[in-house]
């Protein structure tokens, strides 16, 4: 059998992280077992959709680098990919069910239904549709379709059965039909309901494998009679976890970013992101870092959790700093230049790539770079209050600086190696310790009490700079 499985976002928003991270599972399991990948828009929400929303999830998916083999823009044998463009295959199959009398036409109106659900609610029970239109004589059927009069098309349910939905992750789920209603499968506007269109097109487009939130297992029963009326063999059912916040709530705005393009505009790297939402309900032994050939390889349903994933932004910063310090610094350099530029106006490329290098170790979101580097880029330090009191304040700052002044002063060329060579003779030459000629030099220079490096940071400043700001402590 050759694996088929899908992604069928409603395109109301934007893709959201709990809808990539079904996508990026849906992906990986086509991935190992070298099956398809298929890409449905399921577009039926009239006045929620958007073509916006389409194509935010589009971009969302195509920066997490999850390609599909059929669906919008890309051609397939399964199309259209977009269920409004599929009406007449929904009507086509509406009536199949009512000619072999598995599902029947229904006139209540919306007002009829609301006081049946209050009358059900007063008697404590759970609100279901009493099949008062079942049994309407075709003439009066006939009568009141030709009146003009709205109607639903409603599936029959079978009586006093169980429905049982095998499903790879949690296991069998079995659920009693009599506490299901003859719900509707196709809408007075001639749009179908999400049960019905998802049924067909999972059909007709082969899907071997539903893996979806847990939040459709409800679904599945309907969706499963459904597919026994048509005569249609029974897709696998795999339901992942829902994703929590870190207080145990259903991951939403407040927790943070949702979006997975907010993700981008935050500094996240998209393999940061891919692997960190892959761990989501998932797991390979105890590994923390894959590689995306990794997760393709090592992905199995097996290795999904039954419970909720807790959503952990520590978790995913220390993630994308691991994945910054693995890129090539080249590639860090071309996403902090225009931060930089927004910040500091233009600068000279080949300063700007050194103080970034510089850096790269101490970012783990990408716009942490414009605060870490501002002493690079402007004159007009900040200091910091400790840095002043415990190092410039000092007795013995002015003959440190000073001293230490005139030897750069002379040192050619000005690298990190001749640099350590001076800060080490003076050590000597003073008698003082090494943090003692450190620390009130990098607080003269950055006005911080931590910076990278010292001799790294003396070198990307340039000895200009460094004399520069070395005088104006001393004569303070």
């Amino acid at each position: 059998m050759s694996v088929r499985v899908r992604f069928a976002p409603s395109p109301t928003g934007a893709l959201h992280l709990g809808g990539a991270r079904t996508a990026l599972f849906n992906w990986l399991f086509a991935r190992h077992h070298h099956g398809k990948f298929i890409l449905r828009i399921e577009d039926t929400d009239r006045v929620r959709s958007t073509q916006e929303a389409i194509q935010a999830i589009l971009k969302g998916m195509e920066w997490l680098g999850l390609d599909w083999d059929e669906g919008p823009e890309v051609d397939g044998p399964h199309g259209p990919y977009y269920q409004t463009e599929r009406l007449e295959i929904y009507r086509k199959h509406a009536e199949q069910l009512l000619k072999e009398g598995k599902a029947y036409i229904c006139f209540c109106t919306a007002e009829e239904l609301a006081e049946k659900r209050k009358q059900a609610e007063a008697r404590k029970e759970a609100p279901r549709y009493d099949g008062q239109c079942r049994k309407l004589p075709q003439n009066e059927i006939d009568s009141l379709k030709n009146s003009g009069k709205p109607y639903v098309i409603r599936f029959l349910m079978p009586p006093g059965q169980k429905t049982i939905v095998e499903d790879l992750v949690r296991g069998p789920v079995e659920f009693e039909n009599d506490v299901l209603d003859d719900f509707v499968i196709m809408k007075s506007d001639g749009f179908p309901t999400y049960n019905f269109a998802a049924v067909v097109d999972d059909h007709l487009m082969e899907i071997t494998h539903v893996i979806r939130g847990d939040d459709h297992l409800s679904n599945s029963p309907r969706q499963i009679l459904l597919y026994q009326a048509f005569g249609f063999e029974l897709p696998q059912f795999a339901h992942i976890p829902m994703i929590l916040g870190s207080d145990k709530a259903r991951l939403s705005k407040r927790h943070g970013a949702t979006s997975v393009i907010e993700y981008k505009t935050l500094g996240y790297l998209p393999e940061a992101v891919f692997n960190y939402i892959a761990k989501l309900g998932w797991g390979h032994k105890d590994q923390e870092i894959f590689s995306r050939a990794e997760l393709i390889e090592f992905f199995s349903l097996e290795g999904v959790t039954k419970n909720p994933a807790i959503f952990n932004f520590e978790k995913l910063n220390w993630m994308n700093g691991q994945y910054i310090r693995a890129t090539l610094p080249e590639r860090i350099v071309d996403l902090c230049e225009p931060l930089l530029f927004e910040a500091y106006g233009k600068q000279d490329l080949k300063y700007l790539t050194k103080v970034v290098k510089l850096l790269l170790d101490r970012i783990k979101l990408i716009p942490e770079i414009v605060p870490l580097t501002e002493y690079f880029f402007k004159d007009d330090l900040v200091f910091e209050e400790k840095a002043v009191s415990k190092y410039l304040k000092t007795a013995d700052a002015p003959k440190i600086l000073t001293t230490l002044k005139e030897r750069l002063a002379k040192t050619e060329p000005f690298v990190r190696d001749e640099i350590e060579k001076v800060f080490k003779g003076l050590v000597e030459e003073m008698g003082i310790k090494l943090g003692a000629l450190i620390h009130p030099c990098r607080a003269a220079v950055s006005g911080r009490t931590e910076t990278p490096p010292m001799y790294d940071v003396l070198e990307v400043l340039g000895k200009e700079k460094v004399l520069k700001r070395l005088q104006a402590q001393i004569t303070h």
